[in-house]
């Protein structure tokens, strides 16, 4: 779903009432967790946590005028997404969170290459997603992200 947003409070207030208070509790969730260094915004027409242009000049090889997006969260027409480039970019980060995924929810994971779809909004496991805020720094991301675009 596009939202026409500007700020995180303008994006919230926009989805759906019986999504905003589980989505406002995964932006906390994600807010307490994230290590600092990472900045919240408005990307690509979600709520967004990217590394800021003041650490990593050089932006995002797709476009070089934004900011290095990290972390996203989206409330899509059938479900909240969040967005995790480390996951994507990291294997171990991935097997890890694959691992300890049906320890948290008894339900499938849906999962994409960085995609984590919740369909039952009571099905999310927000503990788990704390943790997997906590794994991984801007620094220690721009060294991942470096690494892999050396290798295209």
């Amino acid at each position: 779903m596009n939202y026409k947003a500007h700020t995180p409070e303008e994006y919230i207030a926009q989805i759906p009432e019986e999504r905003k208070e589980v989505f406002s509790k995964l932006r906390k969730t994600i807010q307490e967790n994230l290590p600092d260094g990472f900045k919240e915004c408005i990307n690509y027409g979600m709520i967004g946590y990217v590394v800021p242009k003041s650490t990593y000049s050089d932006g995002y090889h797709c476009d070089p005028e934004l900011p290095l997006p990290f972390m996203s969260i989206a409330s899509q027409k059938n479900f909240i997404a969040l967005y995790h480039s480390g996951i994507y970019a990291d294997k171990k980060l991935h097997e890890w969170f694959v691992k300890e995924y049906p320890k948290h929810v008894s339900t499938k994971l849906d999962m994409g290459k960085s995609c984590i779809r919740f369909k039952n909004v009571k099905k999310i496991p927000f503990n788990l997603l704390a943790e997997l805020c906590t794994k991984m720094t801007p620094e220690d991301f721009i060294e991942i992200y470096e690494n892999n675009l050396k290798k295209k």
